[in-house]
């Protein structure tokens, strides 16, 4: 049996082969070969902290975690290391109550918003999810100096959780013509032609979004609203190629799902919102690669796609959504579930390698919206890994707006 030293340094590297890019043959060969011993250590192994402390890295690698929850857990870990430093602890514990702090005043005021809006009451088939649509905004932007993106970014994910039930489960395709058309318009006067239920969240939609886009304007000068709208323009026309082929009863092919999916799981319009929310210098450089969606922005949003079907797609499909990519990919190669979610998680693991390999590439966006972009598909992980956390709820989830949200921890009077 080797030290515990020794098995610190096989994690650390089972850790860093989660670092490569497409290509790199020998670190996934240490991955496999890391992942393999790892587990071998974690069934024999008496030291049950470092068991532990392993077996949280074979659950999900550090580079996929949630940061703000990642360290929570580790607080907590670093407590029970022998030789761990009182003073540094209580530092991390005082920082860390600082920050949940500034989050419970964000999140009383977004859902000051959502009770006025009115269409958690008046549109009662819609997910309200106050809570959960905030805390993907605490994965994206945790840091204090960012509750102006994390309260914007709220109201846009309230709002994509409302228009997606009105696309999924409500809605006759007449009528998402009609919505759809009027997004694309942009137009308040397309009120008129739709349903009274279609109208409030319509002008909900435009208003707030009208409203980010006055506050860009006037503070850093530049005219947004043609980004934004095309945003939403774009991912309506995805949700409503997705009810015709569920209306009609047609399954595509994986690849033919994936092209529209990527856009449906609203990763891009939460990272379009979020590159003029952060406050970064705004470039015409960079206003370009987002109006194309350039690849760091394709990827991350492919591996929302991914993480979000393997945990929500069989309580869609009783919801009366359209078949998700496993169904789309046992439907075409006739393959067992067991055997379409190995490769859905395949598929994961090779776009994150390209997540990787853009986040070196050169750049036209700031590091602060590279970190927003990468922090999303961490956020769609930790949201979804076990099951759908998202729109359904589980007790993870629950846990998890506990520890960040509402229990501040524990602190102890230190004497220096």
């Amino acid at each position: 049996m080797c030290r515990s030293e020794d098995w610190k340094g096989m994690l650390s590297l089972y850790e860093a082969s989660f670092l490569s890019e497409e290509g790199e043959s020998i670190l996934q060969f240490a991955r496999d070969f890391t992942t393999t011993s790892l587990k071998k250590y974690v069934e024999q192994s008496k030291d049950q902290n470092l068991s532990m402390i392993i077996s949280h890295a074979l659950e999900l690698p550090l580079h996929w975690r949630m940061l703000r929850l990642e360290s929570r857990w580790y607080i907590d870990v670093y407590e029970r290391k022998q030789g761990m430093n009182p003073l540094l602890l209580e530092l991390a514990k005082l920082d860390f109550n600082s920050v949940q702090a500034t989050h419970q005043d964000d999140l009383k005021y977004a859902s000051r918003w959502w009770r006025n809006t009115g269409l958690g009451e008046k549109l009662s088939f819609a997910r309200d999810r106050i809570v959960e649509n905030f805390l993907w905004t605490i994965g994206e932007t945790f840091e204090p100096q960012f509750s102006y993106c994390r309260r914007m970014s709220t109201k846009v994910n309230l709002l994509l959780t409302t228009i997606d039930d009105i696309y999924d489960v409500y809605g006759t395709l007449d009528e998402l013509e009609l919505f759809t058309d009027a997004v694309q318009r942009w137009d308040v006067n397309a009120i008129e032609q739709l349903p009274d239920y279609m109208k409030l969240c319509f002008l909900s939609l435009y208003n707030t979004i009208n409203e980010i886009a006055f506050d860009v304007l006037k503070e850093q000068g530049f005219h947004i609203i043609p980004y934004l709208k095309k945003a939403w323009a774009e991912i309506c026309k995805s949700y409503l190629l997705e009810a015709k082929w569920y209306h009609s009863g047609y399954t595509p092919s994986l690849q033919e799902y994936l092209d529209n999916a990527w856009i449906s799981s609203a990763a891009p319009v939460m990272l379009v919102h979020a590159y003029f929310l952060v406050k970064s210098p705004i470039t015409n450089d960079a206003l370009k690669c987002l109006e194309e969606y350039s690849n760091k922005i394709r990827s991350s949003s492919m591996i929302v796609r991914l993480a979000d079907d393997l945990g929500t797609s069989s309580d869609e499909l009783k919801r009366g959504d359209v078949p998700k990519s496993i169904q789309c990919y046992m439907h075409e190669t006739g393959a067992s579930e067991a055997k379409t979610r190995d490769h859905i998680r395949f598929l994961i693991s090779e776009t994150w390698k390209k997540v990787n390999k853009e986040r070196v590439a050169d750049s036209p966006f700031s590091e602060t919206f590279i970190g927003v972009v990468n922090n999303l598909a961490r956020m769609a992980q930790c949201m979804y890994q076990y099951g759908d956390g998202h729109g359904i709820g589980n007790h993870e989830t629950k846990d998890h707006v506990l520890s960040l949200l509402v229990q501040p921890i524990p602190c102890l009077s230190v004497t220096i």
